[in-house]
């Protein structure tokens, strides 16, 4: 999951999930307080940002209370596009041609990692700079993103599918959390968009 399993029900606890089920949660969405910050120190002229969300989604409406706090404590004006399909998306970016909209922060979302290459491309249509939730978006020449270390993630599921397969009951594998995170950054695309401020010092991968 890419938010908290105990919030939404699935398991009684991270230490002890109970019932049938384990394995590991992302903590995507409890990151997006960071990216809003990572994207205020890569555009410290956006006087406004937007958050790309997808209103079918049910984690989505947390992620969007969470930044809505993060923006309050940190003075900033957030404006809320919503997205489902693509031409949602469509319509979305068509609205960020604004004069205090400077600047993109991509919810995290299943929805948005398949339709990826079409928001990347959007993004760069309309020359926004946009931090997305993981590496797969600078991958597809996204700016930057920040996010959990999946290949981590996924490593800690099948060593706990072996595990399982062995006998081991999953009521009693604590759920994994993340302790790998990955801020990654796409020069190329910062280049097209005649983005020359400083790194941020704790940058991990550069594509070139």
């Amino acid at each position: 999951m890419s938010d908290d399993p105990v919030k939404h029900g699935v398991v009684a606890s991270l230490n002890r999930p109970g019932g049938n089920i384990t394995g590991a949660t992302f903590f995507s969405t409890a990151l997006v307080a960071k990216r809003l910050e990572l994207l205020r120190e890569l555009v410290p002229a956006a006087d406004g940002i937007a958050f790309l969300t997808d209103p079918n989604d049910i984690e989505s409406e947390l992620e969007a209370r969470d930044l809505q706090s993060a923006a309050q404590a940190m003075g900033q004006q957030i404006t809320v596009l919503k997205a489902s399909n693509v031409s949602d998306l469509d319509a979305g970016f068509a609205g960020l041609v604004q004069p205090r909209t400077k600047a993109l922060l991509v919810g995290s979302n299943v929805f948005f990692v398949a339709v990826r290459d079409q928001l990347v491309a959007l993004a760069a249509r309309y020359a926004v700079p946009t931090i997305y939730p993981g590496r797969l978006f600078v991958a597809s020449a996204g700016l930057a993103s920040y996010g959990t270390s999946l290949p981590d993630a996924y490593r800690q599921i099948g060593l706990y599918a072996g595990r399982i397969l062995k006998g081991e009951k999953p009521a009693n594998l604590p759920v994994v959390q993340p302790t790998k995170f990955e801020l990654v950054f796409n020069l190329k695309t910062a280049k097209a968009l005649g983005w020359n401020a400083p790194l941020p010092v704790d940058i991990l991968q550069v594509w070139n």
